[in-house]
């Protein structure tokens, strides 16, 4: 049925054209995609609750031009979470998914493909998420797991648990939970810091060269993420790109295994993949540190 009622979380949202195809090499419809995120919602929420929500919108899909909408629009329904944050030159309002309800209302607004920022709304001036993402320059992913075990090793040595996860697209996101007592300039300068120290030790492996044509083949080290009113795309997120891949948090030891992929888990194998292990993310926000620890870890290293 093209058109339905489905109640979620109490509320009764009204879904539209869940023919629509989205994927269409793929088969996969918006019907497909709503279904996806209320099933996934147990799991997700607790990525996603309190932290300002970018839309990746593909109305008509993948095949036609999405666009990225930071405000929420006036046409949302009330029950629907909202924060007035400050931005340059004035202020936005942006949805905050706190609830199944909301991710299911998102997908039938033609959202694939949730961003999320790096701190919550009770203090959103403080991160609790440092990450690094590591950009391939080429389609060997094997350098990206090189690159994910070096800075695992790093954070390993300092007894810092870090955490990992597909981007759902070419590479991973290395990310560091933290405890908030830190702004994002500090933040941003630790991961600038540590993004340095690798590309100086691996320099024919990793760099930080912001231009394209000057990296050759070697893994980007982006630390673009940790700043104020940027965002990382979700945990559990669709991707907008054929097969329809999710960003999905690993093990450390999956992630660098052969076999492994930034696309190898689908909007129709992710649940095969939940069902028979736990979500890896589960208690990332119990090992949070200061910003410190790691600092004192690069002080270490030298300079």
């Amino acid at each position: 049925m093209s058109d339905a009622n489905v109640h979620v979380d109490g509320r009764v949202i009204s879904l539209s054209n869940q023919d629509k195809p989205l994927f269409p090499q793929d088969g996969i419809s918006k019907g497909d995609l709503v279904d996806y995120y209320r099933r996934i919602a147990e799991i997700a929420i607790p990525h996603y609750r309190g932290r300002p929500l970018t839309m990746h919108r593909f109305p008509d899909g993948i095949d036609r031009d999405g666009f990225f909408q930071k405000e929420a629009p006036d046409h949302f329904p009330d029950w629907i979470e909202r924060a007035t944050l400050d931005k340059e030159g004035g202020s936005l309002r942006q949805v905050i998914a706190n609830d199944a309800a909301t991710l299911v209302y998102l997908a039938n607004q033609g959202c694939i493909t949730p961003h999320l920022g790096l701190s919550t709304i009770d203090a959103i001036d403080r991160p609790d998420r440092l990450i690094i993402d590591l950009d391939p320059s080429d389609d060997d992913f094997g350098k990206v797991q090189m690159a994910a075990r070096r800075l695992r090793m790093l954070f390993d040595e300092a007894d810092i648990a870090s955490f990992v996860k597909t981007t759902g697209s070419k590479g991973l996101h290395v990310v560091v939970p933290l405890d908030r007592s830190a702004s994002f300039d500090a933040v941003r300068a630790c991961a600038d810091r540590l993004a340095a120290h690798l590309a100086k030790a691996h320099p024919d492996d990793l760099t930080t060269e912001l231009r394209k044509a000057k990296r050759g083949n070697r893994v980007y080290l982006d630390i673009g993420r940790n700043a104020y009113g940027q965002t990382a795309v979700a945990p559990y997120a669709v991707r907008p790109l054929p097969g329809a891949p999710i960003a999905t948090p690993l093990d450390w030891d999956e992630a660098l295994t052969g076999d492994m992929h930034p696309q190898r888990y689908t909007l129709t194998n992710i649940f095969r993949r939940l069902g028979a292990k736990d979500d890896p993310w589960a208690r990332i926000d119990k090992n949070a540190i200061p910003i410190e620890a790691l600092e004192k870890t690069l002080d270490q290293h030298g300079p």
